[in-house]
C-alpha cells in the first residue's frame, strides 16, 4: 500500500501527481487540449495547402512567369504555415515553445556549417529561380558542358547534351560562371573563314562566296552580309564571311555552307590553297626550306 500511494503521488506531468492526473476535471482538459491539436492540425495543413495551391495558380496566369520559381515559393509558404500550426498544437499542451525555436535554431546553425557545400548549391538555385538567366529547353554552355536544359532545381540543373546525354551541374558551379545562352536571341550571326590562293581573282571570289550563300533561303540580307579579305596568311588570302540566320538553323547552316562554297570556289576555277614545301638540291644534299 505505501508503494501504492508513493506511486500516486510522484510528480508525472506539469507538477502534477498521478492522483491529480486521474481526476475527471484534467482529463477533460487534456481530452479538449487533443481535440484543439488536432483541429489545428486539419485547419493547418488545409491552410498550408491552399496557400501553396493559389501561390502554383499566379504562374499559369502569364507565360512570362516561371513555374519553378511559383512552385518554390508555394513549398515554403507551405512549409512555413505548418512549422507554425506544429508550435500552436505544442502550445496548446502547456510546451514552451520557446527552448524548442532556440534549439531549432542552434540546429539550423551547425547543420548549415556541416553541409556548406549543398546550401551554397541551394542558395544559387533560389538565385537562378528568381533572376532567371536560364530557362526549361534553353541550349546553353555552363561549366565546360553544353547542351539543352532539361530541368532546374534548386540544387543541380540537368542538360542533355549534344549526343543525348545527361549531364548533371550543381548550381554553385551554374551561378558562379559563366553562361553562354544560345536560345535567347531569334537570330544569330554565321561565321566562316575562306582562303584563296594569292593568284586568285579576288573580285570573283568574292562574288562566288557572296551568290552561294546568299542562294540558300536560310542566309537573311537585313542585316546585310560581311565579306571581306580579312587576313593575308603564308599561303592563302582569307575572306571572313559573316552572315545572320534564324538560331534554329545555325549549326546545319554552317556545316552546309562549307562545302558548298568549296564546290562553287572549284567550278568557277578560283584555286583554294594548302600549305607546301620546296625542296632546294645543293650539292647532292636536300636543304629544306619553307
Amino acid at each position: 500500500m505505501e508503494t501504492l500511494r508513493n506511486l500516486l503521488n510522484m510528480q508525472i506531468y506539469g507538477g502534477k501527481s498521478l492522483s491529480d492526473l486521474l481526476t475527471l476535471e484534467f482529463l477533460a482538459q487534456l481530452l479538449g487540449n487533443v481535440v484543439a491539436a488536432v483541429l489545428l492540425l486539419i485547419v493547418g495543413a488545409f491552410v498550408a495547402g491552399w496557400i501553396k495551391r493559389r501561390i502554383i495558380a499566379i504562374s499559369k496566369r502569364s507565360a512570362k512567369l516561371d513555374d519553378t520559381l511559383f512552385h518554390f515559393l508555394g513549398n515554403l509558404a507551405r512549409y512555413t504555415v505548418l512549422l507554425f500550426t506544429a508550435l500552436f498544437v505544442l502550445n496548446t499542451f502547456g510546451v514552451q515553445t520557446t527552448s524548442i525555436v532556440a534549439a531549432i535554431g542552434a540546429a539550423g546553425l551547425a547543420i548549415g556549417l556541416a553541409l556548406q557545400g549543398t546550401l551554397s548549391n541551394l542558395a544559387a538555385g533560389v538565385m537562378i529561380i528568381i533572376f532567371r538567366p536560364i530557362k526549361l529547353g534553353d541550349f546553353i554552355e555552363v561549366a565546360g558542358e553544353m547542351g539543352t536544359v532539361k530541368d532546374i532545381t534548386l540544387n543541380t540543373i540537368e542538360l542533355a547534351s549534344l549526343s543525348n546525354t545527361q549531364i548533371i551541374i550543381p548550381n554553385a558551379q551554374v551561378w558562379g560562371n559563366v553562361i553562354e545562352n544560345f536560345s535567347v536571341y531569334t537570330t544569330r550571326r554565321a561565321e566562316w573563314t575562306f582562303g584563296v590562293g594569292y593568284g586568285a581573282n579576288l573580285k570573283q571570289a568574292e562574288e562566288v562566296i557572296r551568290d552561294t550563300i546568299l542562294s540558300d533561303p536560310r542566309a537573311k540580307t537585313d542585316p546585310a552580309p560581311f565579306i571581306q579579305v580579312n587576313n593575308l596568311g603564308d599561303s592563302s588570302v582569307d575572306f571572313l564571311v559573316r552572315v545572320w540566320v534564324d538560331s534554329g538553323d545555325l549549326f546545319q547552316f554552317q556545316a552546309d555552307m562549307k562545302r558548298q562554297v568549296k564546290e562553287a570556289l572549284d567550278a568557277a576555277g578560283v584555286a583554294i590553297p594548302f600549305p607546301t614545301r620546296t625542296l632546294h638540291i645543293e650539292k647532292g644534299s636536300a636543304v629544306e626550306s619553307a
